[in-house]
This record gives C-alpha cells, sequence and structure tokens, in this order.
C-alpha cells in the first residue's frame, strides 16, 4: 500500500527558541527514527508546496491571514501569544504546513496514494479562524478537510483528533457545518479548557482525566467514536495526529504509549475501508518528547500502511 511521506525543509527553519518545546528538532527526529526502522524504504515521499491564499480562506478570515503577513518580521521574533512566536521564516514554514495538508488530501482523493502522513510544523488544531494559539497559525487539518470538500466535492469528511490537547480550533471552524463530523480524546481538565461544552452528535469529544492510559483511551474510542464514524459515514477521514498523550511525554498527564497509536491508527485504517475506500490523511500536531515521538510516528505510519 502506498503512503505519501510529506514535508518541506522551510518547517525545519520556523524556531521559537531554544527552550521552547515545539522546535525544529521534532521533525528530525521522526525521520530518524522512520529511518532507523526502514519504513522510510516504503514510502512516497513528496515536497510540501506553499498553501494557495484561496485554501486559507475557507477556513481563516482574510483579515486574520493578512494580518499574519503583515506581522511576519525579517529578524528576531514577534509574539502572537505567550506560547506562540513568529521568526523570519515560520510564515513559509505554515504555508508549507498548510499545503502539504492540500497535497496530500489530492494525493489520496486521485489515488496516487492509499493514504499519507504531513511531517510538518507549526502545528495547526488550536489555529481558530482569526486567532493563532497554542504554537499554531493555519489550522492545516481544517484547511486539508474543507479543500475535500469545496475542490473534491465530498459531501461528509471526518477529522479523529488524539492529541493530549483538545483541537478547539476545528471545533470552532466546523461546529455548525453538517458536513464534518470531529471525534476526539484530550485530557480535561487541561488546556486549552475546551471541548466539554460543544459536545454534539457531530462533535464527539472525550475527556480523558490524567493519568488515564490505554485502557480509558480505546473505552472512548470503541464506544464513542466508532459509533459515530459508523453513522455518519465519512467519505474520506483526516487526522489530527498529536502524540502528546505518550507517558514519557511531561507536557501532560496521560499514559498512552506506542501499541495505542498502532491500536487507534488501525481502528481509524478499518472505518476509513468502510465508509471511505480507505482514504487517510494525517497531519502532525503534537509530541515534545522527541525519542517517544520518533516511536509513535513511525507505529502511526506502519499501521497506516501496513508495513
Amino acid at each position: 500500500m502506498t503512503i505519501a511521506f510529506i514535508t518541506h525543509g522551510d518547517c525545519l527553519l520556523h524556531d521559537m527558541g531554544a527552550s521552547h518545546p515545539e522546535c525544529p528538532a521534532r521533525l528530525r527526529a521522526i525521520e530518524d527514527q522512520l529511518t532507523a526502522s526502514g519504513l522510510i524504504n516504503f514510502l512516497r515521499h513528496a515536497e510540501a508546496p506553499a498553501v494557495r491564499r484561496e485554501h486559507l480562506e475557507r477556513v481563516h478570515e482574510p483579515r486574520y491571514v493578512s494580518g499574519l503577513e503583515r506581522a511576519a518580521p525579517e529578524r528576531g521574533l514577534v509574539h502572537l501569544d505567550p506560547d506562540t512566536a513568529m521568526n523570519p521564516h515560520t510564515l513559509s514554514a505554515a504555508r508549507r504546513a498548510a499545503g502539504a495538508a492540500v497535497l496530500a488530501t489530492d494525493m489520496v482523493v486521485n489515488g496516487e496514494a492509499a493514504a499519507a502522513f504531513c511531517s510538518v510544523r507549526p502545528p495547526g488544531h488550536h489555529a481558530e479562524r482569526a486567532r493563532a494559539m497554542g504554537f499554531c497559525l493555519f489550522n492545516n487539518v481544517a484547511v486539508a478537510a474543507a479543500h475535500a470538500l469545496e475542490a473534491h466535492g465530498l459531501k461528509r469528511v471526518a477529522i479523529a483528533d488524539f492529541d493530549v490537547h483538545h483541537g478547539n480550533g476545528t471545533e470552532a471552524i466546523f461546529r455548525d457545518d453538517p458536513r464534518v463530523l470531529m471525534v476526539s480524546t484530550f485530557q480535561h481538565p487541561f488546556y486549552p479548557y475546551s471541548g466539554i461544552e460543544g459536545r454534539s452528535g457531530r462533535m464527539v469529544n472525550i475527556p480523558l482525566a490524567a493519568y488515564s492510559g490505554g485502557r480509558e483511551f480505546r473505552t472512548a474510542v470503541e464506544q464513542h467514536w466508532l459509533p459515530a464514524l459508523d453513522a455518519f459515514k465519512p467519505e474520506m477521514l483526516f487526522v489530527s495526529a498529536g502524540f502528546d498523550a505518550h507517558r514519557d511525554d511531561d507536557m501532560a498527564m496521560l499514559n498512552l504509549v506506542e501499541s495505542d497509536y498502532t491500536w487507534v491508527t488501525e481502528r481509524i485504517k478499518a472505518a476509513a475501508q468502510r465508509h471511505a475506500g480507505g482514504r487517510i490523511v494525517s497531519v502532525l500536531e503534537g509530541g515534545y518528547e522527541l525519542h517517544a515521538l520518533g516511536r509513535s510516528v513511525a507505529a502511526h505510519v506502519k499501521a497506516l500502511g501496513e508495513l
């Protein structure tokens, strides 16, 4: 099975400071682990294009996109919030990250790849229509989902988000769109302190208490995600693939391990095979302990491709 691996060197140039956990080394750790495991040889490599403005404006307000363009510094850092900053390369990296998600969608819909993984940064699922936050500028997975709906004419798509933080931006963008189902798990109460009041038949947000592990996570997926996916019958699945719920990641307090990421990927893949011709696009979100991140992405990609 052909799995596309989409990235770009510009994503390594975005840097928010030496002590910032969302760092360029994240992407290097992923490629190092894929190389060491031999998985890299089974992937179809593609270079992410810069996203077109029309793609961004499907999910972001034009004034917000223009504001980021004006804010981009020629040197040093400009902070958009206490956790989110731009250096001179950030805007290009963000455009490539969103562009990777668009290219992945095109490749999968057009049959050039059975599934795709976008190894990109900055991440995206906290970015709202007109607000950057939580390390995120453009909502990459939302851009991809909107592209599938608008450019490819799909009628129903689903987004599965297993990052340790609730994807508040994704929910805010699609809360009122009947064509989109979002299923998610996240630590609660925890940043960004959302996801509880917005629950509905299409916003299936399942909070997990601190120190929950694979048993609680798998129960949430089996009892809530899978029935929702089967009822909605999406024509394509997208994944906000955050790996910061790993037990070794000290950014949060959940206790997932690599086998949990294999398991959930297999369940998402099976749902995609039942309803969507197997079509999946996965986009990197969080994951900050570098060794755990590399191993977890390798497990995820291996399960995506049945490698």
